[in-house]
Order: structure tokens, then sequence, then C-alpha cells
């Protein structure tokens, strides 16, 4: 089966898919300099943090192959790639996977400087530590991402006794599947496990506020895929949950995640909190995907997460193919429409923030974690290299 992706890279180059143009048009973007990828990351036209995170290491690796670095010195190169990664980082504040990128990409080029070659060799070194590291993130994500399916699928399978003949349904939200990674996604790729175990009965998916990733990219992925799927508005999950729960066993909300601190806290689409806690009401199983890339041990609690706030115009406003009057959809026109008073007052934050209590299970790419007796989740399993008490 073809298989959506939103980044395509060889040594070079790198094209990455204009998801504002989804679902009706499929078109790639160049993206061959810190600034071009800083704009495409920015304007949302590439989203899901383990993506950022790709295409902000691998248009700096472009540019550097292609001979953006004019240093003279290994120290300068040093800073010279510091300071492209330090101007990325600032795209999207959120998502802790960029910063945990950059940080190993420092590393990388540090740690070639260490060598002690001479110059020009050292330089060439430096370049070439760095790239190697960009594209290793990238090949590493897919390999993570179908770990995390694997292991939310049996977990889930686990708690609900799940079969061929007594399949599940879960909802998500926001988009976690290819359009956001690699490849096969997270919250989405243990959906896609579930499905090709022939254990998911439905998946519901949210339009999500108010960027409408869920109607625009998730419904796409899922009809792409052949997955049974329905799409709700974010205000139907209650409704949903009370009069379906039973008849469809709805067992599980999956999620994905742009930051999880120490405590399990974690930050993801706006809308995330109220579904948790409309799960918790209703009995259903709250599950964060998360590749460990994602994963802030640095910051105690949820209270440390700097929220970014988006364009009142996004909430107030809204643009799209043009719909014909025999219902055909002409994707070479495109209008944006007011869908409210353009005097009110708007508060648009991209993410919030759920709570540790509301989580049943954070499922990364080495296992899945779960609150022990104290009620608090452990990472020291999983990420024992990053952990300090």
């Amino acid at each position: 089966m073809a298989t959506l992706q939103a980044i395509k890279y060889s040594r070079g180059k790198l094209l990455v898919l204009d998801q504002l143009r989804l679902p009706h048009e499929h078109h790639y973007d160049e993206v061959s300099t810190a600034e071009e990828a800083f704009d495409c990351i920015r304007s949302m036209r590439v989203r899901g943090a383990p993506a950022i995170a790709i295409v902000a290491a691998l248009a700096h690796a472009v540019e550097l192959h292609n001979g953006s670095c004019t240093a003279t010195t290994p120290e300068d190169t040093i800073a010279y790639i510091e300071s492209r990664l330090d101007f990325l980082k600032e795209s999207r504040p959120t998502a802790v996977d960029l910063s945990n990128a950059i940080a190993l990409l420092k590393l990388a080029a540090r740690a070639a400087k260490l060598e002690g070659l001479a110059h020009p060799e050292a330089k060439e070194a430096i370049l070439n530590s760095y790239i190697e590291a960009a594209e290793n993130i990238l090949a590493k994500d897919l390999e993570n991402n179908t770990s995390i399916g694997s292991f939310g699928a049996a977990w889930l399978q686990q708690q609900f006794d799940a079969s061929p003949d007594r399949r599940i349904s879960v909802l998500t939200h926001c988009n976690t599947g290819s359009l956001a990674t690699s490849g096969h996604g997270t919250a989405l790729g243990i959906i896609r496990t579930l499905h090709a175990r022939g254990l998911l009965r439905h998946a519901y998916c949210t339009e999500t506020r108010p960027y409408n990733q869920g109607s625009r990219l998730t419904s796409f992925e899922l009809v792409f895929e052949g997955i049974p799927a329905t799409l709700v508005t974010d205000s139907m999950a209650g409704a949903l949950f009370a009069q379906h729960r039973e008849r469809m066993n709805i067992g599980a909300v999956i999620v994905g995640a742009d930051r999880v601190v120490r405590n399990g806290d974690t930050a993801n689409k706006i809308g995330t909190y109220a579904l948790a806690v409309l799960a918790r009401h209703h009995g259903i199983k709250f599950v964060v995907a998360a590749p460990t890339t994602s994963i802030d041990l640095d910051t105690e609690t949820g209270a440390g997460i700097k929220i970014e706030e988006r364009k009142p115009e996004e909430l107030t406003q809204i643009s799209g193919a043009v719909v014909n009057a025999d219902g055909s959809i002409d994707p070479s026109r495109t209008a944006r429409v007011a869908i409210a008073d353009q005097r009110i007052a708007v508060w648009n934050p991209a993410f919030d923030v759920t709570p540790h209590a509301l989580i049943d299970a954070i499922v990364t790419e080495r296992g899945t974690v779960v609150k022990g007796a104290d009620g608090r989740f452990d990472f020291s399993q999983v990420l024992p290299e990053r952990w300090r008490w």
C-alpha cells in the first residue's frame, strides 16, 4: 500500500509537503535554508513535533552540504552551526522534540571538533558529523513510530482482552500520523497497528480547533489507509462517549504529545485536556503516545511549559479550496472567509496541558509507562541515560 510522506530527503535536497493545501492538493516545497525551514514551521505548512524537529535538522544539513558555512576555523564552524540551530529553535517553542534534536546536533558537531584534526579537515569532519546526525534523526523516527504502534496496540489489547471477535473503538485528537512524523505516526500509529492486527472496530477523529488538523489531515490519512472512521467536532466528544461508548466499545482516547514533563503532565493540541476529563468521567482509558524525544526531564510539572499562542485570524477566518455548484472541489481556486465578527477579542493558545492524574499510560518506543502505586509516572526505565533524581 502506498504511504503518505510529509518529508522527502536525499543528501543536499529537502522537500516538505505543504499541509495547508491538504487534503485537496499535494504540493512539496523545496526547503534549502534555515530561514525557509523557520517559515515552513511557523506557518504550519509542516507540523507535528517529530516532523518539526526533522525538518529543522535536515534544512540546516542541506544548507551546510550546499556550502553555506564560510567559516575558516573549527571554532567558527561550530559557532555558525549553533547560531543557525538557535535561530530554528524559536520557530515552535512548545514542542520539545525540536530542542532535544538541537541539543543532540550540537553535541555531534562539538564531538567532531574534538578529534584534533587540522583545518580544513576539521571543518569537513564537523560538517559531516552534523549532516550524519541529522539524517539519523530522520531514520530513527520511523523506527520509533513503529515501536510505539506495537507497544500501544499490545497494551490496549491486554487492557480490553481485544481480539478480532471483540474489537475496540478509539478516539484521537489533532494529527499524529505519517504527516506529523517521518512515517507511520505516534498516536495514529497505534491506531494503524490496531487496524493491521484486526483489533480495531472504529476510529473517531476530532476536527481539532482552531486549525482543523483533525478534519483536514487525520480524516484524510484514515480514509487514505482504509481505516473505518468518523469525523466529529471537538464539542461532540462527550455526547459520543455517552451515547456510543457501549455499543461501539469505545475503549480509549489516544493522543500525541508536544512535550511530556518529568511528572507526566503533557502538552498537546488545545482540547486535549477537555478530552482527558471526559474520558475519565466515562471510564475510558486516556493514552499519550510520545517518543522519548518528546519527554522533558528538566521541567518538573506542566506549569513550566511555555504555551504558544497563535494569531486571532486562525480562529475568526478559514481558508480552503472552492466547492463548485455541483459539489466538486477545485483546488486551483481557494478562498478565505470570515467565520466570526472580526472585531471580537480572541484568545488562541495552540496547546493545553493535561495533568498526569488524568493519563493512564504513556507509550514510548522503549515501552509503555504506567503510574506506580504513588500515582506518578517513572521514566527511569525508558530513559536511564537521562534520568536525574
